[in-house]
């Protein structure tokens, strides 16, 4: 059974998720809402983002389904609870996933080698995006209205003056979310979470700091102090 403190963590991930969500997508010019149960967007959001995130696990597909474009390719929806059965409705289950909670004031390692900048420029931005996506042409996710929210800290991890990994920070509802966590070839991902993390404890002194991950991404968070504390699901519509 789910204590009621875990519980009420659970709950302000998934806001502090939602809200990023909404970051991402006013950032590219849509204004999405806020409702009760979820959050949603009525025009397809940017890629890796979902077009509805529930915020209690009480919401049902009524609540979401019908504010959301379920008509054109790659709808998508975050089950904050892995509370719904979105079959009939024409949804497959694309992956599953555990929230992640780290205390605040639990020490992280030392990263003498790398140091955390956060963004400041849309070419900088670009840079980031490309190292964050990989090979190939990266797709327009982050856009440069995101480094004007208040709410949103991009980081670069550098070694030297090469551009070794980064995550971007949101804070809300209590917490810090960590997100979009990378590193590149060159680099040691866990010395790149642990810097991430002090700058984390550096910029939102006293919160938590929270997320979620699944497969390997998963067991090193749980291995750098994190602790799983509730599942989700993200289903894709097959429409």
């Amino acid at each position: 059974m789910t204590s009621p403190s875990t519980h009420t963590l659970v709950l302000a991930a998934a806001r502090n998720n939602a809200d990023w969500c909404a970051a991402v997508s006013r950032s590219h010019g849509l204004p999405g809402a806020f409702g009760e149960a979820v959050w949603t967007s009525s025009d397809r959001t940017p890629p890796y983002y979902p077009d509805a995130v529930t915020l209690h696990p009480g919401a049902v597909p009524a609540d979401f389904l019908p504010r959301i474009d379920t008509a054109s390719p790659g709808c998508s929806v975050k089950d904050s609870f892995a509370a719904l059965e979105l079959t009939p409705d024409g949804f497959t289950e694309l992956f599953s996933a555990q929230w992640i909670h780290r205390p605040a004031g639990v020490p992280v390692p030392a990263t003498p080698r790398l140091r955390a900048e956060p963004v400041r420029s849309a070419g900088t931005l670009e840079a980031w995006q490309a190292a964050w996506h990989g090979e190939g042409e990266a797709p327009d996710v982050f856009r440069p209205a995101l480094l004007a929210d208040a709410t949103v800290l991009v980081l670069a991890v550098h070694q030297g003056e090469a551009l070794v990994g980064g995550a971007v920070l949101n804070s809300g509802a209590g917490l810090v979310g960590l997100s979009n966590l990378f590193a590149t070839d060159d680099a040691d991902e866990a010395e790149v979470r642990s810097c991430v993390l002090r700058a984390a404890a550096g910029h939102f002194p006293g919160l938590p700091v929270v997320g979620y991950e699944h497969g390997g991404a998963l067991a090193a968070a749980l291995d750098s102090g994190f602790s799983a504390i509730g599942p989700l699901r993200i289903w894709l519509h097959g429409g």
